[in-house]
Parts: structure tokens; sequence; C-alpha cells
């Protein structure tokens, strides 16, 4: 995978932390490890971010509104198309003028265009209000605080339908043999370009031995699947170029990073191990839960 080389030893009995790497850009295929200024083979689908910087201006955002209206009752609903894959092309092709939209109301702002980056971000504004993947976020967090529990059902339901993706979390947390693995992602705006159809997802991996012998991680295996269902498999030799020992109650923790050319997609795998206490221990393998890679991204607070 592609590493935005920041990694910590972390004890859990001292809190104690070190940090020991700095950002690095991502080129075809390779990965840099700050570290020893070396580069190594990491796999396929990876392009230089080096021009996320240039303008490109959107000149048009259509955006669906719903002629029911709504109400304060939880009467609204957004609509929806009976094709789920009509649904799931239309929600990748809106959540990418979204996401063309805020990088250049960022753009705008920096060039000091005030006026322009007002108006994209009422654009955002209207967008947010009537994007039916958002709405449903909204509606389903209102029907929950509100205790109206049916209502919520349905509208997961109906999310379900028209981006099934968009339920599952930008996190996840799953635990082998006592060997916890949480992640958290997120977009990365400043090295993706919508225009060109290229996002930038970062995620940060934080591995907990819960268990009493010590570990070392060998080898680490991703299913990455793209919001088109196109799935890739990536194998590679442990983790930002390393194969750390984790001993009894400490953590070992290491951001990276994953292109896509959806504006939105998943990511799920496992880490081979082994016990290093015992001459001879076999391997097992443990399990990274699946999350989200969404432009969106979630409510969900970081592990």
């Amino acid at each position: 995978m592609h590493s935005l080389s920041l990694k910590f030893f972390t004890d859990l009995n001292s809190g104690a932390t070190r940090s020991t790497c700095f950002p690095a850009r991502v080129g075809h295929g390779l990965a840099i490890d700050l570290d020893f200024g070396r580069r190594r083979r990491v796999g396929s689908g990876c392009w230089d971010r080096g021009s996320a910087g240039r303008k490109s201006w959107v000149v048009g955002c259509a955006v669906d509104r719903n002629g029911n209206g709504g109400n304060a009752g939880g009467g609204e609903r957004p609509s929806l198309d009976p094709n789920p894959a009509q649904n799931q092309s239309s929600f990748l092709s809106r959540t990418q003028t979204y996401a063309m939209l805020k990088q250049q109301m960022e753009a705008a702002a920096k060039s000091e265009d005030y006026k322009e980056a007002a108006r994209i971000r009422d654009s955002l504004k209207i967008f947010e209000e009537e994007e039916p993947v958002l709405r449903f976020r909204r509606l389903i967090k209102e029907a929950i605080a509100a205790e109206r529990f049916e209502d919520a059902a349905r509208y997961r339901d109906e999310l379900k339908e028209i981006a099934p993706h968009s339920l599952l979390k930008c996190s996840s947390d799953a635990s082998t043999l006592g060997i916890r693995v949480q992640v958290r992602s997120v977009y990365i705006e400043g090295r993706s370009l919508p225009s060109r159809g290229q996002y930038f997802f970062a995620y940060r991996i934080r591995i907990t031995n819960n268990s009493d012998r010590p570990v070392q991680l060998l080898r680490r295996h991703w299913i990455i699947t793209d919001g088109n269902g196109k799935t890739e498999n990536v194998w590679g030799i442990g983790v930002i170029g390393e194969q750390p020992v984790i001993l009894p109650k400490t953590g070992f923790e290491y951001s990276s990073a994953c292109p896509l050319s959806t504006p939105s997609g998943r990511m799920e795998g496992d880490f081979e191990m082994k016990h290093i206490d015992r001459v001879g221990s076999p391997s097992f393998n443990v399990a990274i839960a699946p999350f989200s890679l969404s432009t969106l991204g979630d409510d969900a607070d970081t592990f």
C-alpha cells in the first residue's frame, strides 16, 4: 500500500508515543520511505498528485430537488430511482460533483477570489441539503434522536438501495486472537483531482496486542473495491517498510493511503503475524474489517 509515512509505537502502559517519519508523495507503483530515502515497489494503481493545486473551475452543477417537500414530523423522503444500478451510477456522479465543488471553493479562497468562493459555498449548501445520501443520513440521525426508530429503519433501507457503500462507516474495528485492528479513513482533497477521476484517501491503523504473547507483523493483504465494483488485491511485506514486533499490552500505529478512480469505495484485508516467543510458531491471519473510502465521509469520531 502507499505510505504517508507517519508511524507510532505506543506503550499502552506508559502512554509514551514516538513519531519518526514525515509525509511523502506517492508515485506510480512506488512508495517513498523518508526515513532512508528508499523507493520500493508496492503494486499498481498509484499516480503522481503533484498537479493537485492546479485550478479547474466547475462551470455547472445539477442538483435534483425533491418536489414532495419535507416536514418536521419526519415525512421528508428523498426521491429514488427504482433501478439500483442507475442509483449507484448517479450517486458516483453526484459525489464527484460534490468533491469538485469543495476543491474549487478552497482554490477560490486561496486565490482571494472571495466572491467566487461565496458562490461555490452557496452551491455546496444547496447540494448538501438536496443530495439524497446526505439527506438520508440527516433523516436517520433525526429519527433516532426523536426515537422514531421505524422511520430510521425505513430511511436506512432506502439509503442502502441508492448507495450501499454509504452505510459502511469510514472506520472499522476487529480482533483476532487478542490482536485488535482499528482503522479510520479520510478523504484528502488537496491531493485529489475529481475532474480527472482521481481521489486520494488516507487511512490510519492502530494495532493493539491485547494478548500475553509478543507478535511480529510479517505481511499485509488488502482487498480494494472502487465504486464501480472493480476489485484489486494488494500484497506486501510488512507495513511502511517494517515488520514491527508488538509486545503484549503495547500497540503500533501508522498511516498510509489509497488512490481511487471513483469518489467512493471500500477496503478490507488481513495482516499475517506470528508469535515470536516460541521457535517454530505458525503464522496466523489477523482480520482488517471492511471500512469505507468516501468523499462524503461520515459522522463517526476518530478512534
